[in-house]
C-alpha cells in the first residue's frame, strides 16, 4: 500500500468514529488496548458494521443485499492486493491486515456470516439444531474472535478454540438479548429442536404470551452462554499481556448483560435489556486498572 501516513491517519479516524457511535458494547473493551491496536480492532469493526447494515437494509431486495455483500469483500481483496480506493473503512482493514498479518480467509468468512443473515424470500430464517446455530456463532462471532486475537497478539495455538468458544458465548448473549427484534425481521435463532424440547410452540412470539412460554428454552441457552464463557477464563492469559484488560473488559460486560436478562427471568420482550453507560464505565475503569497493575 502506497497512503501515505494522513491518509491511514484520517482512514482510522473515520473507523474510530463508526465504532464509537455503534459498538455500544464493544467500544469500552477497545478503549483499554494500546493506540495502534485500538485503530485495528475499529478497522475490523467498521468493515463488520457495514456488512451488517448491508445485510439488514429493507430497502434492498435479498438478491441485491447478496451482491452488495459480495462487492464488499471483493473490494476489500482488491485494496489488500494494491488497488486504491477512497473508502476510509476498506483503506484502514487493509493497513490492519497486512500489519497483524490478519488471514484473509477469515475476513471473508465474516462477510459469509453476515449473509447467512439474508433468508430466502417469504422464509423464516430458523436452525433445525443446535449445531447448525454453531456454525452461523462460528461465522458472526468466532470469526471476530480469530481476528481479535491476531490483534491482541497470542503464542500458544489453544488460544485460537478457546477464542472461537468465546465468540459463540458473546453471540448466545445476543441472540438470547434481540430474540423479540429478530423475530420481527424473520429469524429466529433457537434451534428449532430445543423449543420441541421445551415443548414451546413458536408462535408464542406472536401471540404476546412470550415472556412466560420462552423462559425454559432462554435459560437453556443462558446455560450453555455460561459454559463457553468459561473459555474466555481460560484464554485470557493466552494473549498478550497489554491486551488482557481489553479481553477482560468485553468479557465482564458481555457476562453481565446475560446474568442482567436471567435476573430478569429471561423476560426480553417487555423491553430490552442492557447495561446502564454507568455500569459499562464502571467496568471499563476496572480494565483501566488492570492495564496499570
Amino acid at each position: 500500500m502506497s497512503e501515505s501516513p494522513l491518509q491511514l491517519r484520517a482512514a482510522y479516524s473515520v473507523c474510530r468514529h463508526i465504532a464509537r457511535s455503534a459498538a455500544k458494547n464493544f467500544y469500552y473493551g477497545f478503549l483499554v488496548l494500546p493506540g495502534h491496536k485500538r485503530d485495528a480492532i475499529c478497522a475490523v469493526y467498521a468493515f463488520m458494521r457495514r456488512a451488517d447494515d448491508i445485510s439488514d437494509d429493507p430497502s434492498l431486495p435479498l438478491q441485491q443485499r447478496r451482491q452488495k455483500l459480495e462487492d464488499w469483500i471483493n473490494g476489500l481483496r482488491a485494496v489488500v492486493e494494491g488497488s486504491k480506493t477512497d473508502d476510509p473503512v476498506l483503506l484502514a482493514l487493509a493497513d490492519s491486515q497486512t500489519r497483524f498479518n490478519i488471514p484473509m480467509e477469515l475476513l471473508e468468512k465474516l462477510v459469509q456470516g453476515t449473509t447467512m443473515d439474508v433468508a430466502q424470500a417469504g422464509a423464516k430464517l430458523q436452525y433445525e439444531t443446535f449445531d447448525q446455530l454453531y456454525d452461523y456463532c462460528y461465522h458472526v462471532a468466532s470469526v471476530v474472535g480469530l481476528i481479535c486475537i491476531r490483534i491482541f497478539g497470542y503464542r500458544d495455538p489453544r488460544a485460537e478454540k478457546l477464542a472461537e468458544r468465546t465468540g459463540v458465548a458473546f453471540q448466545l448473549t445476543n441472540i438470547l438479548r434481540d430474540v423479540k427484534e429478530d423475530w420481527s425481521m424473520g429469524r429466529l435463532y433457537l434451534p428449532q429442536n430445543d423449543l420441541r424440547q421445551c415443548g414451546i410452540d413458536v408462535n408464542v412470539l406472536s401471540n404476546g404470551s412470550a415472556a412466560t412460554a420462552m423462559r425454559p428454552l432462554l435459560a437453556l441457552e443462558a446455560e450453555r452462554a455460561r459454559e463457553y464463557y468459561r473459555s474466555a477464563d481460560e484464554l485470557l492469559p493466552l494473549i498478550d499481556e497489554d491486551s488482557q484488560p481489553a479481553l477482560w473488559t468485553l468479557v465482564e460486560i458481555y457476562r453481565r448483560l446475560l446474568e442482567r436478562i436471567a435476573q430478569r427471568d429471561y423476560d426480553v420482550f417487555s423491553e430490552r435489556v442492557r447495561l446502564s453507560t454507568v455500569e459499562k464505565v464502571s467496568v471499563l475503569m476496572k480494565g483501566f486498572v488492570r492495564r496499570l497493575t
